[in-house]
């Protein structure tokens, strides 16, 4: 589950813009990037949707009723179903989460602050992106067997290295967390809340957690960066922080919502969730509740993005304009500047080219282990490992590269590639970085 979608997240720069969105979802598929991929925007001259590629291998193509994981966009309904509690009066968004939870649950604090709801949506709450003490039974469904009585064991024994409220930390178990309290609260499972509260006010009668028969026919295939086939996730405890699935018309019915275009009980609460607004310490990105911000180009755009092991989504909002856009992918294939570029095209989404992968004898790899610093807060460290080899970007996860050609590599979970450099000996220097149109050089540090 995501929000880092970039090897380097300052690549978000203009570009030549490409404006034809059923392009880039063919060029994905064409290219072997994407298995399949729908898109749909919504402004006030109605909806329209847009598709690419198969649900699974030889299968029918997906569309607008095709069921997808969404990923972390869960947490955006998470966060909306604390501001509707507070829009009832049936909640305070300074409330201590502890509140709300168990008579016998321990929740840590600092300094006397307490972790509230709000702390929660607002991702400030000083938890930790996730708990240590997540060992699944099954590593391809990590989340299944994280339950209540884990994740209560873990707010036991945790002690917060900062005060709740002063720095921002994505954190799927905080927003699991607050999923999991808000239901508790309720009396009911957290898929029965945002069922009775969002689902069904809004008329988006396909999306789910638990799918029944006839939603598994219309749920696509995930697959992983390789295009292998993969399990779908299912999460317990944590379900507030990325368990629904949803279709591209459903989405599309809660970004209107969101945007005004259609009359809504929800409409106090989804502008409450705007209302707020806090840095995150990362370039022209700020927070609001749940909602990602991305202020470098006017207008602001409203985002989440989500990842499982085998699908991406991204859904965005250009509220001024009144336009949105939802993209859904079956593939562990980063589509976030599709959306971006959609709402706003001096954000870049190039064409991309297909990369044919080369086998190289595997000796030649540690010539290119190392640290490369490409910009004075952001290196590349690159390490091999069975006889491949993975970069890992400053405060990013690590990844795999692929040979194209001696000295050269791409990623295949986004669209970026790798020339490592020579000096007249032979010997690796430094490398350049391929992404959104940039060629980013940077020094092999000296060991």
């Amino acid at each position: 589950m995501r929000i880092a979608a970039f090897l380097m997240s300052a690549s978000l720069v203009s570009a030549q813009p490409v404006n034809n969105l059923q392009a880039l979802l063919d060029n994905r598929v064409t290219a072997g990037k994407a298995v399949g991929i729908v898109a749909g925007a919504v402004d006030q001259t109605g909806v329209h949707i847009y598709s690419a590629g198969r649900t699974a291998a030889g299968a029918q193509k997906p569309d607008g009723d095709t069921l997808f994981e969404i990923g972390s966009i869960t947490k955006v309904f998470t966060s909306l179903l604390l501001a509707d509690m507070i829009e009832r009066g049936e909640v305070k968004a300074d409330d201590p989460v502890s509140k709300y939870l168990p008579d016998h649950a321990e929740v840590p604090s600092r300094d006397g602050k307490q972790i509230t709801l709000l702390n929660l949506s607002m991702q400030n709450s000083g938890l930790p992106r996730l708990p240590n003490n997540m060992k699944p039974a099954d590593p391809a469904n990590p989340y299944a067997d994280y339950d209540g009585p884990r994740l209560l064991a873990f707010l036991a024994s945790y002690k917060l290295s900062r005060d709740p409220g002063e720095k921002y930390e994505y954190s799927n178990l905080a927003v699991g967390l607050l999923g999991f309290a808000l239901a508790h609260h309720a009396g009911t499972t957290y898929e029965q809340l945002v069922r009775d509260r969002i689902f069904q006010p809004l008329h988006m009668d396909s999306s789910t957690i638990t799918l029944s028969p006839a939603q598994r026919k219309r749920m696509a295939q995930g697959h992983d960066a390789a295009l292998a086939p993969v399990e779908n996730w299912d999460l317990d405890a944590l379900a507030g922080a990325g368990a629904i699935r949803s279709t591209a018309n459903d989405m599309l019915k809660f970004l209107a919502a969101n945007l005004g275009l259609t009359d809504t009980p929800l409409k106090a609460a989804m502008l409450r969730m705007r209302s707020l607004r806090a840095p995150t310490g990362m370039p022209n990105v700020e927070i609001a509740m749940a909602w990602h911000i991305q202020t470098q180009f006017p207008p602001d755009i409203f985002w989440h993005n989500g990842g499982t092991a085998g699908f991406r989504s991204f859904a965005g909002m250009d509220v001024a304009g009144r336009k949105a856009v939802i993209v859904l992918c079956n593939t562990a294939y980063d589509i976030d500047n599709i959306g971006l570029h959609t709402l706003n095209d001096e954000y870049s989404a190039p064409m991309i080219e297909a990369h044919q992968e080369i086998k190289i004898d595997p000796k030649i790899l540690g010539d290119y282990e190392g640290s490369y610093q490409l910009a004075p807060s952001f290196a590349i460290k690159v390490s091999t490992r069975d006889g491949r080899l993975f970069v890992q970007a400053t405060g990013q996860p690590e990844f795999e590269v692929f040979p194209s050609k001696k000295d050269e590599f791409f990623l295949k979970v986004v669209d970026a590639q790798i020339t490592f450099t020579r000096d007249a000996g032979g010997k690796v220097t430094g490398m350049v970085l391929h992404q959104n149109g940039r060629d980013l050089p940077g020094p092999r540090a000296k060991s």
